[in-house]
């Protein structure tokens, strides 16, 4: 126990002290920040106030409230996932400067090894998303405050789990990478591409039918919708007591707070349900990996 608490630590000292690590980590978050703040505030203002009846006025609180929970969950649904696969490039590195090889000469198991990166890349996601919540915490009580004492406590919850299902998923996709350079490939595509199938940048009402069934297939997308009806569920009630149910409803379904897989109306517990059996899957493939990869050794 003391060697795994070690080899943890280690790890998690490493992805924080390498700046080039760090800040590549921090690329995704800062894209949409800059999306938010260049184009898509406006975007998703605009779609509220054109989705209000006449002569209906909605407060300016309410609106940023909205706005910014949007924000918050759809940065935190992708940093949990993008962060995980660049905090986890430190398997690989080790792999290719042939640390693992020279760990493996002492008197440490590989199960060992493998659960230390784990738990490094599931603490170091954690820490960075834990202060970006922080940070939107601060935001919206200065914009538009809706959250309650349970919506706070199923936030820090969503990205538990979150974070726990990008590490599992990178830490198999990095399994089988030997070199910096696939790494940094398969960083950069999940970088670009996961907002968008998580429906995290644009909302996947904006999708064509085909596309948006494929996207509600994919277990990332209802951690996104966890986060969008926890960070969004104080204010859509504030609305609900002054705007008709139709309008309501529209702005549900353009905001992907609800969602619909072969007309089967997805409630927040089955999104719990996908998403945490998920994580028990890929934990389980990432276990009979490194068993396979250890018997293969002995060999």
């Amino acid at each position: 126990m003391k060697v795994l608490f070690n080899l943890t630590k280690r790890n998690i000292n490493l992805f924080f002290k390498d700046k080039t690590m760090f800040f590549t980590s921090m690329i995704t978050p800062l894209i949409l920040v800059l999306l938010y703040v260049t184009f898509l505030a406006n975007v998703y203002r605009d779609t509220i106030t054109n989705s209000i009846p006449e002569g209906i006025e909605i407060s300016k609180k309410i609106t940023e409230g909205f706005v910014g929970g949007w924000l918050f969950s759809s940065l935190l649904s992708v940093s949990c996932v993008t962060i995980a696969f660049c905090s986890n490039i430190l398997m690989v590195q080790d792999k290719y400067l042939g640390v693992i090889s020279d760990m493996s000469i002492a008197p440490v198991k590989k199960t060992t090894l493998s659960i230390s990166y784990f738990l490094a890349s599931s603490i170091s996601t954690m820490i960075v998303c834990y202060v970006a919540f922080g940070v939107g915490v601060v935001y919206l009580l200065s914009v538009g405050w809706y959250l309650s004492a349970l919506d706070v406590i199923l936030i820090i919850l969503d990205i538990f789990l979150l974070s726990l299902f990008g590490t599992a998923l990178s830490s198999i996709v990095n399994y089988f990478l030997t070199t910096q350079g696939q790494v940094s490939a398969v960083s950069t595509i999940v970088s670009c591409a996961y907002g968008f199938i998580s429906g995290a940048y644009m909302p996947m009402s904006q999708f064509g039918n085909g596309l948006r069934a494929i996207l509600l297939c994919l277990p990332g997308t209802y951690g996104t919708h966890l986060l969008h009806n926890h960070y969004m569920g104080g204010v859509i009630k504030e609305m609900r007591s002054f705007l008709p149910d139709e309008v309501m409803n529209e702005m549900l379904e353009a905001f992907d707070l609800s969602l619909e897989l072969f007309s089967v109306k997805i409630e927040v517990w089955m999104s719990y349900l996908i998403l945490t059996a998920t994580v028990f899957v890929l934990i389980a493939i990432f276990v009979l990996l490194n068993v396979f990869g250890r018997k293969k050794i002995k060999r």
